[in-house]
């Protein structure tokens, strides 16, 4: 399946969640609970903590599809942005006590990052994708995997430089207060 959801797929998924269509939310779960799951997983370090988060995440979309606004970006990065609050929010709430506040905002920056890294490797274009996994797990310099995908040396140390700068961004987190309204789960991302 496609990792690029056209924008009108978007509208009309909402649409139909809103008219509270069972087969729209069982069509949403189809194509992104392995994302919610992999982002829990990769926050939490927990399966059956994974599971009970994407549960919530399906449950809260299903019970908010107003939340989702199809200008401020795709309903991808909207489903994983809620994951991410999700998942951070029981995470502080389970490492509470365990160590100073800075040892557990620590933990929830790296986790957070860690998951924004992951993230952003899947989302990004197939092209890209591929150049840095020649780079990082076969160790190819930009002239071999221009060699192997067959593209110029500048065309490989383009998609390298652009892969990079993707994922440089990982360790930058948006600042809680600017994120548009059913985007930054202020008031979800607390267990129930």
């Amino acid at each position: 399946m496609a990792k690029d959801v056209p924008p009108r797929w978007d509208r009309r998924m909402q649409q139909r969640l809103a008219r509270g269509e069972a087969a729209a939310l069982g069509e949403l779960y189809d194509r992104f609970a392995s994302l919610v799951h992999s982002l829990a997983h990769r926050v939490l370090g927990d399966e059956k903590a994974a599971d009970r988060i994407t549960r919530e995440v399906f449950g809260y979309i299903w019970e908010n599809p107003d939340a989702y606004d199809p200008k401020q970006g795709s309903m991808r990065s909207w489903v994983a942005r809620i994951t991410q609050g999700q998942a951070v929010a029981r995470l502080r709430q389970a490492e509470l006590g365990r160590g100073s506040r800075e040892e557990l905002e620590q933990k929830v920056r790296s986790a957070n990052a860690a998951a924004r890294a992951d993230y952003i490797v899947t989302s990004m274009p197939a092209p890209l994708r591929a150049a840095l996994e020649l780079a990082y797990f076969k160790r190819r310099d930009y002239r071999q995997a221009a060699a192997d995908l067959q593209i110029s040396e500048d065309e490989a140390r383009r998609r390298l430089r652009l892969g990079l700068q993707l994922l440089s961004t990982a360790n930058v987190l948006p600042r809680e207060d600017t994120a548009p309204p059913g985007y930054g789960p202020r008031g979800y991302g607390t267990p129930r």
